[in-house]
């Protein structure tokens, strides 16, 4: 059921720019599967899928495979920049607010970006928290995310 159910995520994502998760959820129960969005949301952890900017103007969800690494960064960054509309911070943790549905995109770009001092990013719709060790460098980083971000410059 796994199997079948990711391999008609991966074909409906290549036939139709989806948008959402619920949107996906909705595609698939179309198809007689039926999933929850907490499933869905799992399998498109497992698939690598990464959200990119549409032709529309928004976002939607694409094979990470389909790009090489220095596309799927320079993709993510690129979600960064667009999506981060404010960021602050309290002890070691930096609050990213990101326009809705893209705060999972984001929490992946600074995975990407491998900075040592971010040590784990915990992302929902509209927010991510990253954990900074050690403590000191929390402003520093602050300042990096804040310079990807067109909104926050």
């Amino acid at each position: 059921m796994k199997t079948r159910r990711q391999m008609r995520i991966l074909g409906i994502i290549n036939e139709r720019p989806v948008k959402t998760q619920h949107e996906l959820v909705r595609a698939l129960r179309e198809e007689g599967l039926q999933v929850t969005q907490a499933t869905v949301s799992r399998d498109i952890k497992e698939l690598g899928l990464v959200k990119t900017p549409a032709e529309d103007g928004g976002y939607r969800y694409r094979e990470a495979s389909r790009f090489n690494r220095s596309e799927i960064n320079r993709e993510l960054v690129r979600n960064l920049e667009i999506s981060v509309t404010g960021i602050d911070h309290s002890g070691n943790m930096i609050v990213i607010h990101t326009l809705p549905a893209t705060a999972q995109t984001v929490a992946e770009a600074l995975d990407a970006l491998s900075w040592p001092e971010v040590i784990g990013t915990l992302a929902g719709e509209r927010v991510v928290f990253a954990v900074v060790k050690p403590v000191d460098r929390v402003d520093e980083v602050t300042e990096r995310i804040r310079s990807f971000s067109r909104r926050n410059r």
